[in-house]
């Protein structure tokens, strides 16, 4: 895997990943940015977020499980101190569809938590992560 990082100004840079998309990222006024685009630590945790949940809905697919939609939503804690890593990272799925079987949900987001996203087990390293669930039904 590659990426390429380029400096705009400020705190503000244009990342461009191997498979050739671009991301702007850039810092809070008050740390020298212009708000131009996400911090990269929300980056990150928006992409743990994508490799579990691709992670979560492949399991149910697989399952057969009638999946109409899915969201995650997340709460994370930083260190106060340098390095200012994540301490806590709860996600909070949201799965919608049909005759979806609560047990089968739940073990597609501990599968994905223990074996599968390598973003969230490397994350793991130094934040407690959890997770909940809910099933609304789209009956």
């Amino acid at each position: 895997m590659k990426a390429r990082l380029k400096w705009v100004d400020g705190v503000c840079f244009m990342g461009e990943t191997g498979s050739g998309h671009a991301v702007v990222m850039d810092g809070a006024p008050e740390g020298g940015g212009r708000n131009l685009g996400p911090r990269p630590m929300e980056l990150l945790l928006l992409g743990t977020a994508g490799c579990t949940s691709y992670d979560v809905l492949s399991i149910l697919k697989k399952s057969r499980q009638d999946v109409r939609d899915c969201w995650v939503e997340m709460e994370a804690e930083r260190a106060d101190t340098d390095p200012k890593v994540f301490t806590s990272i709860h996600f909070h799925f949201v799965v919608t569809g049909r005759n979806l079987k609560p047990e089968v949900v739940e073990r597609a987001i501990t599968l994905s938590a223990e074996k599968y996203c390598s973003a969230s087990i490397m994350l793991g390293k130094t934040a407690a992560i959890s997770h909940d669930f809910e099933i609304r039904s789209d009956d």
